[in-house]
């Protein structure tokens, strides 16, 4: 199970194959939240979090000038707080950007990660690319003491993210769904009632069918294999195991024509492209993104930030 006590890392996850048909470089839009059953607090939350801070389209893309580029991190008094970390004026504590899958759509490109200190998980990471990787902009908010991870897009028009709570132990996995080409998305949770496991893999088959293995952390049923007919909607599970369970449908690791790479000697994460037997870079990010210390205030909201759903 992930955690989010998570040191400089050294390791990489690829992405699932994408279909890599053209789609509209639209921004991103997030949808409202009134599907949610009354009274699920959980549910209501969750989904307001991505909807009331879209603080980052306000934001100057980051651009790609040759070198790694830094993710623009503004810790605040309250980040300090939410996530229990001791920093001070001469000991700030350092953040670090985690990159963990990289995936195609079109001529977009999009990037799942977080931002972590040594101790705790600070916010998702979502960065998204129309222009080959010149520039990278954020089409989502920052979700608080949550990880994104894996990406599919097995047609033009559908496409899952996967990610969980990291605090500190992973819980709560849910799914970014879009259904018309990256132009909008909106979280969903797996489960109707909080769980503790991170989605440890997933596929898509199309628009409707798909599988995922939940990983709860130990037990004789560790590893649980789920089935949903609907997109995502709802989930059955199939298949138990205190062993790793492999989705039969889904593609070998490693095929995928994007890949996140680790390069130790610049700090960074490499975003690479296949290129026959070889890979390309496209761009780069650095481990790095500032650190936390006491006194900073909080940045003015941009003017174009949404507000809360109506």
């Amino acid at each position: 199970m992930r955690s989010s006590f998570r040191h400089i890392p050294v390791t990489t996850a690829g992405a699932l194959t994408p279909i890599t048909q053209n789609a509209p470089a639209t921004p991103l839009v997030n949808r409202g939240v009134g599907h949610w059953p009354a009274g699920r607090t959980f549910h209501r939350l969750f989904c307001l979090l991505v909807i009331v801070a879209a603080q980052s389209r306000g934001a100057e893309p980051i651009r790609n000038v040759g070198q790694p580029m830094t993710v623009p991190f503004h810790c605040t008094e309250d980040d300090i707080a939410q996530t229990g970390m001791t920093c001070a004026e001469e000991a700030p504590c350092p953040v670090y950007v985690d990159l963990t899958a990289v995936a195609s759509l079109g001529s977009k490109v999009f990037v799942t990660g977080n931002l972590h200190s040594e101790s705790a998980t600070l916010y998702s990471l979502l960065l998204e690319s129309d222009d080959a990787g010149e520039t990278f902009t954020e089409p989502l908010a920052r979700i608080r003491g949550a990880g994104l991870d894996l990406i599919q897009f097995p047609d033009f028009e559908h496409g899952w993210i996967s990610g969980e709570m990291l605090q500190p132990l992973a819980r709560d996995p849910f799914f970014l769904r879009t259904s018309d080409g990256a132009k909008t998305w909106r979280q969903q949770p797996v489960f109707e009632d909080g769980t503790a496991g991170s989605i440890q893999a997933f596929y898509f088959d199309g628009a409707h069918s798909g599988s995922l293995v939940l990983d709860k952390g130990s037990g004789s049923t560790r590893y649980q294999l789920y089935e949903s007919p609907t997109g995502g909607d709802t989930w059955t599970i199939r298949e138990s195991s205190e062993k790793p369970i492999r989705i039969r449908s889904m593609p070998p690791p490693g095929t995928g024509a994007w890949r996140v790479r680790a390069d130790a000697k610049s700090h960074s994460f490499s975003i690479e492209k296949a290129d026959g037997e070889n890979w390309k870079p496209m761009a780069g990010f650095l481990i790095s993104a500032g650190a936390c210390k006491p006194g900073e205030a909080s940045p003015e909201p941009p003017k174009d930030a949404a507000g809360p759903a109506k």
